[in-house]
């Protein structure tokens, strides 16, 4: 059946918001005011080397309704069509088809028109690129025309196609640069062929009949750089009834006034009432949200949005690179500073003149846990209290040698005993001199030690770092003088304001207080912002690009990993807490699972986090945590039993929505269709080779990776000559963080395994959870060393026998 509707699709490769004037362009400007808009984000497949979309990828695409691009570098002209009478054939049209299966998209050419033609409709096509949304899978176009005169009566088209080409035409004519991409245009030659593009949309218009529905898109950049575009559609809607004036929107964005170029071809098709192509992966556009009153103030707003993402393309780059350095060099000093608490020092004499000793001899324990590992394992769960009698070595008086060297300096090899274990069981042992005869030995003690409260400090304020990059967006920081400047000071002010509720109140003393506020800040607000339009991640530096169209909702892979993180580290927390007060340890395990599983459940559902990666790492990750916040053993069959039920979870949610109607799923019911037309693995293989290429391109995320499992297990957890097994009297102190620790690093490790970002996950993860983790190790150290008193116990001098 023929269809009974039209539709002018009209392409302005090029085409900017900011391109748009009430004096220069009076035809846009009336579409603006009349109409529905939107940004439009082109994202095709790029040349080489460069991210943007050229126009002839651009109307291949809207060819396919799927990402389509060309061979070799630079940005070739269309080519010219062949005419045979009324009609034309698009040369290398095969050439041109066949290169798609290359490309990892698999973009099949002419199924636009080829829809059209096989349901009796017409097709006319005005000017090269047009001629390629138009042909069918022959690449044969039923009628052509160079240019609108020449096509004559519009009355008998269904789909006429207008390539508006003033823009890429100048564009086009510029010299190239060293990728074969033409230079910027002025600004003056840009205003000048937007005017002339301007010209020939009115033309179009005032002979297109009254019932025609006007799709008006920039379908590609004609830019170095990569730039949202102007979308508008005016006349009949699918319904009948016109697009009202407001805001256009998508299922496959699901964001108000954004739309993607894939979405142009789904919506030329529905509005001729032809049957949805599984070929074509976009969805057609819908009337969104209330537009502002005045095409002036919707012009504005929208491009504001091409602002925000242009802003976001400059200093992404440059806030990785300061966020990497920052971590390094926060972990360099750092270790310092827990180096500093273990360094002996001199002491003055106390009040009676006796030769002074080490206030708390626990801290030798740490010192020489080198010789006795046991040692790590004997201290209360506040830090004070006896040690175990089968904690100690086998012979207190054959100890091991001082691990800082102090036996070395003084020429001799002395014993020491452990002086906790001695002084609790009423021991008396033999103790290296250290040298304390001659000038006395004292140490920095973490609970009065300002450097350390420091420390403390920044890393809950560096914990809250990732959650606050997307609460950044709250402000506009992208409109102030200097962006770079005001994203970073956007960030640092909320991550400030998220430590202080840190340490505001009583939880500020436990061990786990602050890193549980923000873990658990970081959970609620990633949790809200993806069941409500996932609007934070949008233009977010470690968010959404639209720009690039990779996704546009639901949790981005690097979202997943911070709020992954965020769950499992707070959710061990509030079960240390709990556990404290007396609850059972049931009823806490039943607690975490509960929210965890809803927790993935937001993760995976399409209509909030649409996240298939992220599922079968985050319930690993889980039951990790679970399994250890229960006193089970973590077997290898047990993960295995357990990521099994991660991939079934998230092929149920996949089959979901693959049962809704073709035009409301997401990537997830995508990928079960793909599988059943035999093309998931050529996404799989897609998704692979990014994953590759992200970990081995983005050294700097691989290097804080590194740095950050480095830092967490040789100078946390091990006690050497840099460390000060601070972790281990955190887990003494809060044994459900061991299990939500190793439950968070879990997840992202197998969320690395699962996922096209790569390293940037586990990445992410870490930039959570080693500052936190680091702020409770230091709270622990505080705990485990209380201030000592003025006059010092004789009981707890060490004594030497007599010789």
């Amino acid at each position: 059946m023929a269809p009974q509707r039209r539709v002018a699709l009209i392409g302005v490769p090029g085409l900017q918001w900011s391109d748009l004037d009430e004096t220069r362009t009076p035809n846009l400007w009336r579409l603006a005011a009349e109409g529905a808009s939107a940004s439009l984000s082109t994202r095709a497949v790029p040349p080489p080397d460069r991210g943007i979309t050229c126009p002839t990828a651009g109307w291949l695409t809207v060819s396919a309704g799927q990402r389509a691009g060309t061979q070799g570098k630079g940005c070739p002209a269309p080519p010219t069509p062949q005419q045979t009478g009324q009609g034309a054939t698009v040369p290398s049209w095969q050439a041109l088809s066949a290169h798609q299966s290359e490309t990892g998209y698999a973009a099949q050419l002419g199924t636009l028109g080829q829809l059209v033609a096989d349901s009796g409709g017409k097709v006319a096509a005005i000017g090269p690129g047009a001629a390629l949304a138009a042909a069918d899978k022959s690449g044969n176009i039923a009628r052509y025309a160079p240019t609108l005169d020449v096509l004559g009566d519009l009355t008998p088209y269904n789909l006429i196609v207008l390539d508006a080409a003033d823009l890429a035409n100048a564009w086009a004519a510029q010299p190239h640069d060293e990728y074969g991409v033409p230079t910027p245009l002025s600004t003056a030659a840009r205003q000048a062929a937007v005017t002339q593009a301007d010209q020939q949309i009115g033309a179009l218009i005032s002979r297109l009949p009254a019932d025609t529905t006007v799709l008006l898109a920039g379908i590609s950049d004609v830019t170095p750089n990569a730039h949202l575009h102007v979308a508008i559609a005016t006349g009949p809607s699918p319904d009948g009834r016109p697009y009202p004036h407001g805001h256009l929107t998508a299922t496959s964005t699901r964001q108000d006034a954004l739309v993607a170029i894939t979405d142009l071809t789904a919506t030329t098709i529905q509005l001729l009432g032809l049957p949805a192509a599984r070929e074509v992966v976009g969805r057609p556009w819908q009337p969104g949200g209330p537009a502002p009153a005045t095409a002036s103030e919707t012009v504005t707003e929208l491009a504001d949005g091409d602002l925000a993402s242009q802003v976001l393309r400059e200093v992404r780059g440059p806030f990785f690179a300061v966020l990497v350095t920052v971590q390094l060099l926060f972990y360099a000093f750092a270790a310092l500073a827990l180096r500093r608490r273990r360094t002996p020092r001199p002491s003055p004499p106390p009040a009676n003149g006796t030769t002074a000793q080490p206030a708390n001899a626990k801290h030798l324990d740490a010192l020489h846990a080198h010789a006795h590992p046991e040692v790590l394992q004997s201290g209360g769960a506040n830090g004070g209290g006896a040690h175990d009698t089968d904690a100690q070595p086998a012979n207190a008086n054959g100890g091991a040698q001082d691990d800082l060297g102090a036996a070395a300096a003084h020429g001799t090899e002395d014993t020491q005993e452990d002086m906790g274990a001695a002084a609790a069981h009423g021991a008396e042992g033999t103790q290296d001199d250290m040298g304390a005869a001659a000038h006395g030995a004292g140490e920095e003690h973490a609970s009065t030690s300002k450097l350390l409260r420091s420390v403390q400090v920044v890393a809950v304020i560096s914990g809250a770092i990732a959650v606050s990059t997307f609460l950044a967006q709250l402000v506009p920081w992208w409109t102030l003088p200097v962006p770079m400047l005001s994203v970073i000071l956007t960030i640092l002010a909320i991550a400030g304001l998220i430590t202080a509720v840190a340490f505001a109140g009583p939880w500020r003393a436990h061990v786990l207080g602050p890193l549980t506020t923000v873990a658990a800040i970081t959970s609620l607000a990633l949790l809200i912002d993806v069941m409500t339009g996932s609007k934070l991640q949008v233009n977010a530096v470690t968010g959404y690009e639209p720009v690039t169209g990779g996704r546009f909702y639901g949790f981005s892979n690097i979202a997943f990993a911070i709020y992954a993180t965020g769950t499992v580290l707070g959710l061990a927390g509030i079960a240390q807490w709990l556990l404290g007060r007396g609850v059972s340890r049931v009823v806490v395990v039943t607690l975490c699972a509960l929210y965890g599983g809803f927790a993935v459940f937001a993760d995976g559902w399409p209509s909030w986090g649409a996240d298939f990666g992220g599922v079968p790492a985050f319930v690993v990750g889980l039951a990790v945590f679970l399994m250890l916040l229960s006193g089970k053993r973590v077997s290898l069959l047990r993960l295995v039993v357990v990521g099994l039920a991660g991939a079934a979870i998230v092929g149920a949610l996949s089959v979901v929505d693959w049962l809704r109607p073709e035009t409301q799923r997401t990537h997830l019911g995508n990928f079960v269709q793909q599988i059943i037309d035999g093309q998931a693995w050529t996404v799989i293989a897609r998704k692979f080779g990014a994953m590759i290429g992200v970990t081995v391109g983005n050294w700097s995320l691989t290097l804080l990776s590194l740095v950050a499992l480095a830092f967490l297990f040789l100078v946390l957890a091990r006690p050497s000559r840099w460390g000060a097994a601070a972790l281990g009297l955190a887990y003494q102190q809060a044994p459900a963080f061991r299990a939500g620790l190793f439950g968070a690093l879990t997840c992202a490790f197998v969320g690395f395994l699962m996922n096209d970002s790569g390293i940037a996950i586990p990445a992410m993860a870490l930039t959570v959870a080693v500052p936190l983790t680091l702020a409770a190790c230091v709270r622990a150290l505080q705990l485990a060393t209380p201030t000592p008193p003025a006059q010092r116990s004789e009981r707890a001098a060490p004594r030497r026998a007599e010789a």
